[in-house]
């Protein structure tokens, strides 16, 4: 039997478009992790579940200005009442995460999610945490393709297919040990290769590339990969809840994130 971890939990609350971030601009905020949802903010939506985790034993708050500790008197609260530290975000998102990782003392095991995952439930974080595998420095959470369409059919998300079957991320991302930021350093580079796709061909390789474009790569061999070229052993955890892959991308994720909540407390 595998002995429960106890995690550090980051939440990134930055926003890559700044000021003109759509779904902010939809809901008439200043900032996406003030847009509320089900009459609550989605920041404290995220903050509640990972509190309540089980497997959670502290958590960080990583935000690009302190104004949004002050616009949401419950979160200053939280703040207070749960010791919880509160960081500035960096230029991007594993950059942030990078950041955290060098501040001693060292925050492993730590928990990476963000603050636009409204559905985030201590369910969720527990199913993840329970599927992580013993022997991994990093892992990421992942859906598939098949149970998200099946629980919300013509749900738009973005998919990789491998072996068959396409995946979705989930924002949840788990750093083991201190080889971990081998993984966040290579995922530094690649954000930095946004407007640069060639580069991205050649971060990843032409084997692996090749195999990808004619379908043979499997979800396996593509984190073997990986795990080769970062210099830490990275695995996946598929997640059995479709709601773990759905977050506030969009004005409509935001319309399906708010009916989803509905029904839910109908």
């Amino acid at each position: 039997m595998k002995e429960p971890r106890s995690f550090t939990a980051l939440i990134l609350a930055g926003s890559r478009r700044g000021g003109d971030d759509p779904v902010a601009k939809a809901a008439g905020v200043a900032h996406k992790s003030l847009v509320e949802i089900g009459g609550r903010p989605m920041l404290m939506r995220v903050l509640d579940a990972v509190i309540a985790a089980p497997s959670v034993a502290k958590v960080i708050l990583a935000v690009e200005s302190r104004s949004i500790v002050e616009a949401l008197p419950g979160l200053a609260q939280s703040i207070a009442a749960h010791s919880l530290s509160v960081v500035e975000t960096a230029n991007s998102p594993a950059a942030t995460v990078l950041a955290v990782l060098r501040t001693p003392p060292p925050p492993y095991p730590l928990l990476v999610t963000t603050s636009d995952h409204a559905l985030l439930s201590p369910d969720m974080i527990e199913a993840f945490c329970a599927g992580l595998p013993a022997d991994v420095d990093v892992a990421a959470a992942l859906c598939t393709r098949s149970s998200i369409e099946r629980a919300y059919p013509g749900a738009r998300r973005t998919y990789i297919r491998l072996g068959g079957e396409g995946y979705s991320g989930c924002n949840l991302f788990a750093m083991l040990n201190e080889r971990a930021a081998n993984a966040v350093s290579f995922w530094l580079r690649m954000e930095g290769h946004r407007k640069t796709p060639w580069k991205y061909a050649a971060e990843i390789g032409p084997g692996p590339l090749a195999r990808y474009l004619f379908g043979h790569l499997t979800l396996e061999g593509a984190f073997a990969e990986l795990s080769r070229r970062i210099g830490a052993h990275g695995a996946p955890v598929v997640m059995p809840m479709a709601e773990a892959a759905i977050d506030v991308d969009t004005p409509a994720d935001l319309v399906q994130v708010r009916q989803i909540l509905a029904r839910a407390t109908a």
